[in-house]
């Protein structure tokens, strides 16, 4: 029996345990209800997690040993059969407990919080897994190539002929460059929407802007890729750049920051309007009261006390706009330079992370392991944005709780 159809049958068999185990303990309780300690639905959930987790256990165990090389895909059926046989098992341990006495909710409760546990030691695992394969490999890169040419080379010219120059220097440059142009654009016309929502609009114009901005966000940034190279990249050379003799190009830093600062409003508008509302409306009628104008209420008594939150949203603002790829590729180019003109062509941490993973060359390179030492320095300037944030944001929520 395939593991899919053994997967099948094992939750067919849990909806019936559960039928059966919900029956069975209005049986049991007879006329009187009240006799159970607990409900027939958790008898009932008991019967049916009883007879589908250990079906599940044994099909990832056996997946994990598939995988491992332990056993062969040939054990398929085998395996089917065991994981049919352990949910039959279970089944029938789940209705000989049904009982008056019986205490299932606790032990449905318990079996629920064994199943949170477990997803959470998973993404814990996860998390654990991608930083250290990031290490492994950054040490092998280390190995074989100079850590400090890596860290203050200001060239960037991979061969994997030999002879290359891999200094991290332009490519953060180009990183913080266009991501700084991004919370230009984001930050104050995010502000200024979440502003007005929460102060100014009312429930029927709140209810259209509020969503009509969070469209942005639900817009895939190959879509706003495109937009860059198509649109924007275009009009800001033939309406700027050239006529001022800074660039013929359409790609440049410019381009890229100004569309990646578009798909950042939605993000720091509606993190800033749930901040701006979270304030107490106290200090709103307090400073009214004192003879404050509205305009001068926002100003001197709601951003300030927003301001711990605001700055949350715009750091995590800028860890997102720090890992963005697709509208780099398309709007900025690949060219690794330091410049401080904004029409020239840059690029990124993450294209070329991407560039030195693509196409066929020797993996244990030092031209394809910088892309693991490219990858940890990426996570750690996110990692330290994001604890820097949370950090804020959990200081301001604990002012007022």
């Amino acid at each position: 029996m395939p593991l899919s159809w053994a997967l099948f049958a094992s939750f067919l068999l849990a909806i019936a345990g559960y039928l059966v185990g919900r029956s069975r303990a209005f049986s049991a309780a007879g006329p009187d209800i009240r006799k159970l300690h607990s409900r027939p639905t958790y008898h009932g959930f008991l019967v049916g997690l009883a007879a589908f987790l250990p079906a599940v256990v044994v099909i990832a165990i056996a997946s994990l040993l598939r995988m491992s090389g332990v056993i062969m895909a040939e054990a398929g059926p085998v395996v089917g059969l065991v994981a049919l046989a352990a949910a039959v098992v279970g089944l029938g341990w789940g209705i000989t407990r049904i009982g008056v006495d019986f205490h299932a909710r606790n032990t449905v409760e318990r079996i629920v919080l064994g199943i949170l546990i477990f997803c959470s030691l998973i993404a814990i695992a996860t998390t654990a897994g991608i930083v250290l394969s990031l290490l492994f490999e950054t040490g092998k890169f280390f190995q074989i190539y100079d850590w400090k040419t890596f860290f203050f080379g200001t060239e960037w010219t991979p061969r994997f002929q030999g002879n290359s120059q891999l200094g991290i220097l332009p490519l953060l440059w180009g990183t913080l460059y266009i991501s700084l142009i991004a919370l230009i654009v984001s930050v104050p016309i995010g502000l200024f929407a979440a502003i007005y929502m929460s102060e100014y609009a009312s429930k029927r114009v709140r209810g259209i802007a509020k969503p009509a901005i969070e469209i942005l966000a639900g817009i895939p940034t190959i879509v706003y890729g495109l937009f860059a190279l198509v649109t924007v990249g275009p009009m800001l050379r033939d309406y700027f750049a050239q006529p001022m003799g800074w660039g013929n190009s359409g790609s440049s830093v410019l381009t890229a920051g100004l569309v990646m600062g578009i798909m950042l409003i939605p993000f720091v508008s509606s993190l800033s309007d749930d901040i701006i509302n979270a304030v107490p409306q106290s200090l709103r009628d307090g400073a009214l009261g004192l003879g404050s104008t509205p305009s001068e209420t926002i100003r001197k008594v709601v951003l300030p006390a927003a301001l711990p939150g605001v700055v949350g949203a715009v750091l995590l603002a800028a860890s997102r706009a720090i890992g963005e790829t697709m509208i780099v590729v398309l709007g900025a180019g690949a060219s690794a330079r330091m410049d401080l003109n904004p029409f020239e062509a840059m690029t990124t941490i993450t294209v070329k992370i991407v560039s030195q993973l693509t196409g066929d060359s020797d993996f244990n390179s030092p031209e394809t392991l910088v892309a693991f030492a490219l990858g940890l320095t990426l996570f750690v300037i996110t990692l330290v944005l994001n604890v820097v944030a949370l950090y804020i944001v959990r200081k301001y929520r604990e002012q007022y709780e």
